[in-house]
């Protein structure tokens, strides 16, 4: 089982370019992590479905960028990741980041989270910048090779 679908949710205007060489990267640092069989769904919505959602499942009363539920086994990935587009946007105004940059580290973010890696240290949240930093240059490598 090797699945990544990506479905949109109230972001009717949010375009996903690259989507193959996205999945393709994804299980790359996927297999680089030790895991071969994934089926992840990628929920690409607006803040007031996101934030809906962090109240009705977490009890959390705040907008954020990712949230990720997480069904894995320790050799299979499964995985529903809800994404919300404005709060990419946002994020990335406030970043001084481009929205392309920021979607990807978030996408990465999540995928990080599943085969293991945590953020709730300073030391793990290091460690995790530095996964999404090592991924996000392995895409723009990809990237490149498909021009």
């Amino acid at each position: 089982m090797q699945n990544i679908n990506f479905l949109k949710e109230n972001a009717p205007s949010f375009i996903f370019k690259n989507k193959i060489i996205i999945k393709k990267w994804m299980e790359k640092v996927m297999a680089n992590y030790g895991f071969h069989h994934f089926e992840i769904a990628f929920v690409f919505s607006n803040d007031e479905y996101i934030l809906n959602i962090n109240q009705k499942y977490l009890q959390h009363d705040f907008y954020t960028d990712i949230i990720t539920f997480d069904y894995s086994s320790k050799t299979t990935i499964e995985s529903e990741i809800y994404i919300s587009i404005d709060r990419v946007k946002e994020n990335a105004k406030t970043l001084n980041n481009t929205f392309s940059n920021e979607f990807n580290r978030v996408l990465i973010h999540g995928i990080l989270h599943l085969c293991g890696l945590k953020d709730k240290t300073k030391t793990e949240e290091k460690a995790m910048r530095n996964a999404e930093n090592e991924a996000l240059i392995l895409l723009e490598k990809m990237l490149q090779k498909k021009q």
